[in-house]
């Protein structure tokens, strides 16, 4: 499996489409949630794509700078093929996502908006809960943060 960085300029337009199809696949058609994926914030972000040894995208997630969505950076729209789960791929994405965090922001806090239903996955990564879950466009999420005393992926 081969990793990347693209800002949104930097794009292809086929990866582009790779990009807002599987989040569609997941996000939209997997959790029968009709919301609008295309939120406005791609455009200021870094794109983490993973794709397997046939180019084909399996992984994805988006980091925020400050501001865009909380006061800190943050991480989101964390994806793995649902067929290649349980493999430590999201793992993989996230441990990426948080070292770049620390290489823009350095000693910044991480923050994230997570499904509740994966709050032990990011806890294991050293995020913990701020808030009660609330409602999302009918899934229960929760807002995390990583505190910038921890730094990524050490």
């Amino acid at each position: 499996m081969d990793w990347y960085w693209r800002r949104y300029r930097d794009l292809s337009r086929d990866e582009l489409y790779a990009v807002l199809s599987l989040r569609q696949r997941v996000f939209v058609v997997e959790q029968h949630c009709a919301y609008l994926d295309a939120d406005g914030l791609d455009q200021d972000g870094w794109h983490l794509l993973g794709v397997d040894d046939g180019g084909k995208l399996v992984a994805y997630l988006r980091v925020l700078p400050p501001g865009a969505r909380f006061n800190h950076p943050s991480i989101g729209r964390v994806i793995v093929l649902p067929e290649l789960r349980g493999r430590g791929i999201a793992r993989a994405a996230m441990l990426r996502g948080m070292r770049k965090v620390e290489e823009l922001h350095p000693g910044e806090s991480i923050c994230m908006y997570a499904q509740a239903y994966l709050e032990g996955f990011y806890q294991d990564l050293g995020f913990e809960r701020l808030g009660e879950p609330y409602d999302e466009d009918g899934i229960v999420h929760v807002d995390m943060i990583r505190r910038g005393d921890r730094v990524a992926g050490r």
